[in-house]
C-alpha cells in the first residue's frame, strides 16, 4: 500500500523534538513515502509565552532547514508549514507569519484554553482536577470552531485533542463535533488524521471514528499527520489511519502547495 503524504512533524527548534529536518526526510524516503511537510510549532509574540515553542528569532533558520531538506532529498516533496496556536485576539499575528515565507500550508491547532492552560501538557495535569472534564471539551471546541471560522487555516490539527490523557466527559460530545465540522466545511479547511494520539494515553487516532464519520457526512477533506518529534516516528501508523478513513468511506486525502489544495487518492 503506498502511504499518503506525512504533513505533521516536527523540528528541534520547538525544544521538545529530536533529529533535524534531513533526518526526517531520509527515514520518509525509506519509508517509501513520496511527499511530507514540516509543520513546526510556530512563535508567538511574546518570547515567553511557553517552552515547546520556536523563538520569532529562529523562524528564518527553520525555513532554512526546510530547505536544507529538499535539497538534499530531491526525490521527496517536501512541503514548508507551520503548526499554529488559535488563539482569539491573535488573528493579527497569523496574518503577519503568514506574510513573511512562502507557506504551503498552516494547521490551526488549539492547546489553550485559556490564557495559561495548555490542556496536554503534562507539567499541568492539576488543572484537569480542577475542572468538568464536558466544560473543558466544550471551551476546547468552542475556540476549535473559531478556528475553522477563521478561514487561517488549511488543516485543523488533532481535532479531539483534549483526550490525551484518557479523560472524557461522560456527556454525548456530538453537538460540539457538529458545530465544529459545520464551521469547518463552511471553511473549506481539512482536518487530519493524527496518529500521535496511539501513542498517548488515549490509545486512539485523533479524531476519533464518531467525528470523523460526520466530517465525511459534511464533505470535510483530511489530511494525516504523524505529528513525529523524531525521525522514527515518521509515518507511524500510517496503515493504521488509512484503515480508519476508509472505513468511513474517505478515498481521497489533501495536499498542499503554496496553499492551494489538491486531492489525491490513497
Amino acid at each position: 500500500m503506498s502511504l499518503p503524504a506525512d504533513l505533521h512533524m516536527h523540528t528541534p527548534l520547538c525544544r521538545h523534538a529530536t533529529g533535524e529536518p534531513v533526518d526526517y526526510a531520509r527515514q520518509a524516503v525509506a519509508l517509501g513515502l513520496t511527499e511530507i511537510g514540516f509543520s513546526d510549532h510556530s512563535p508567538m509574540p511574546q518570547e515567553d509565552f511557553d517552552n515547546w515553542r520556536m523563538f520569532d528569532r529562529q523562524l528564518d533558520e527553520y525555513v532554512a532547514k526546510v530547505w536544507l531538506a529538499q535539497k538534499t532529498f530531491p526525490q521527496l516533496a517536501i512541503r514548508l508549514a507551520l503548526e499554529v496556536d488559535y488563539l482569539p485576539g491573535h488573528e493579527d499575528w497569523i496574518r503577519a507569519l503568514a506574510a513573511r515565507h512562502p507557506w504551503d500550508y498552516f494547521i490551526g491547532s488549539v492547546h489553550y484554553i485559556g490564557d495559561a492552560w495548555d490542556i496536554d501538557n503534562p507539567a499541568k495535569m492539576s488543572e484537569w482536577k480542577k475542572r468538568n472534564p464536558f466544560e473543558v471539551w466544550q471551551s476546547y471546541f468552542e475556540r476549535l470552531t473559531l478556528a475553522a471560522d477563521s478561514k487561517l487555516f488549511e488543516i485543523i490539527g488533532h481535532a479531539d485533542l483534549p483526550k490525551k490523557f484518557n479523560i472524557r466527559p461522560q456527556q454525548d460530545c456530538t453537538p460540539l463535533y457538529e458545530k465544529f465540522l459545520t464551521a469547518a466545511a463552511r471553511a473549506g479547511c481539512a482536518i487530519e488524521l493524527n496518529t500521535a494520539g496511539l501513542r498517548k494515553e488515549c490509545r486512539e487516532i485523533y479524531p476519533s471514528r464518531p467525528l470523523l464519520q460526520i466530517a465525511f457526512q459534511k464533505n470535510v477533506p483530511i489530511t494525516f499527520g504523524s505529528d513525529a518529534h523524531t525521525p522514527a516516528e515518521v509515518g507511524m501508523n500510517f496503515a493504521d489511519a488509512v484503515s480508519l478513513a476508509r472505513g468511513v468511506g474517505y478515498t481521497e486525502s489533501c495536499r498542499f502547495k503554496q496553499r492551494q489544495r489538491e486531492l489525491v487518492k490513497f
